[in-house]
């Protein structure tokens, strides 16, 4: 099936992911969270979990047809805009995680992060996909996610799939030193680390497949296509989790196999509705998020942050964050704890979204 740059799927597809990473990362009250709005505590894996494997998919679906500008070739053209867009990623990430500069402790700066990791992962995955013939690309897949899992067996401890006894500490330790890897688990450790995006990779090639296997097939086809693609991926990766634990913070092997099997059976449906029934007209409400994603996630960031680290407001006695202050007063007197919690996610995604209409209305696309 022929296809053009812009498919509306992919679109729709990318603006779900975006205001589920909106969604789940701007929650009212950690302490007051629905059961598939948080990740699982170690092994397994709930919705939310499904939620970055799915970018990163998609991000791989997107460089097929991106990559047709360059006739799939690894020349000194697609290799400069390779470079430039992983090294803008990891930037805006490490700006992140740095705002607001002027407060922060350089000593404890988070090396890596979300951005840090889709910049990995697209930078090389694209190498790989566009050095490589195509027709082994699922072959250097399992090759990298075997590897992967033999890594973290013998190079991990006794208990190697443990928070305390795993490669991914032990290598991003080595790399970075305890002080800046993510503080938010019992012991310094990064669910973004250095290792635990080799696998990521693969997330984004097996989005590449996809989208060549939706610009190879006939249109009537490609759903049931995927909806096979996604149950070998998610009954391997399911097997595979009995003895190799699907582990998000690890990004284990059976990890990816299972969340692109999902990723897949996703966009069949999508594809389904949009393409094959034409059941277009909700799609616009996704569309604005999925025409400037980077940008609307990374802005989306730097208000949490604003709002947690500079906006300080004298309640009584105690000092809040302007986030705890609009929960507090806003959203838990109006709809208790745990609703009150998850409107003031919906709440900004609404603001977002604004934004968000407004750039494409004015047909305004920040390219990252």
């Amino acid at each position: 099936m022929a296809t053009t740059q812009r498919y509306l799927p992919i679109d729709v597809f990318r603006g779900i992911v975006i205001a589920s990473m909106i969604t789940v990362n701007t929650i009212g009250s950690w302490s007051y969270v629905y059961a598939p709005l948080r990740h699982a505590a170690w092994h397994g894996c709930t919705p939310t979990d499904l939620v970055f494997p799915f970018f990163l998919f998609i991000v791989g679906v997107s460089m097929f047809f991106s990559f047709s500008n360059y006739e799939y070739r690894l020349d000194s053209k697609s290799l400069l805009k390779i470079f430039k867009r992983t090294a803008s990623i990891f930037v805006i990430g490490l700006f992140l995680n740095s705002f607001p500069q002027w407060q922060q402790d350089f000593s404890q700066l988070r090396i890596m992060g979300v951005l840090q990791r889709i910049a990995l992962a697209y930078g090389l995955g694209s190498l790989i996909v566009l050095s490589m013939r195509r027709n082994l690309l699922p072959y250097i897949s399992m090759v990298i996610l075997l590897v992967y899992w033999g890594i973290m067996y013998f190079v991990g401890g006794t208990e190697p799939y443990t928070l305390h006894g795993n490669a991914v500490t032990t290598v991003d330790r080595f790399m970075f030193g305890e002080s800046h890897l993510y503080q938010g688990f019992e012991i310094p450790f990064d669910p973004e680390g250095l290792l635990s995006t080799i696998p990521s990779v693969v997330t984004v090639i097996i989005g590449y497949l996809a989208g060549s296997l939706i610009s190879g097939t006939e249109k009537k086809k490609v759903p049931l296509k995927f909806l096979l693609f996604g149950a070998v991926g998610i009954g391997t990766g399911f097997l595979w989790g009995l003895v190799f634990p699907i582990n998000k913070p690890l990004w284990t092997s059976s990890y990816v196999l299972y969340t692109a099997g999902w990723a897949a059976v996703f966009l069949a449906v999508l594809i389904w509705l949009i393409d094959l029934k034409s059941f277009k007209k909700w799609s616009t409400i996704f569309v604005v998020f999925g025409m400037n994603p980077l940008f609307i996630f990374a802005f989306s960031g730097v208000w949490a942050r604003v709002l947690t680290r500079i906006v300080k407001i004298n309640d009584g006695e105690n000092g809040l964050t302007g986030y705890d202050w609009l929960f507090q007063n806003v959203f838990q007197p109006i709809a208790g704890n745990m609703n009150g919690s998850l409107f003031f996610a919906l709440s900004h995604l609404v603001v977002f979204w604004l934004i968000s209409y407004v750039l494409y209305k004015t047909k305004f696309f920040i390219k990252v």
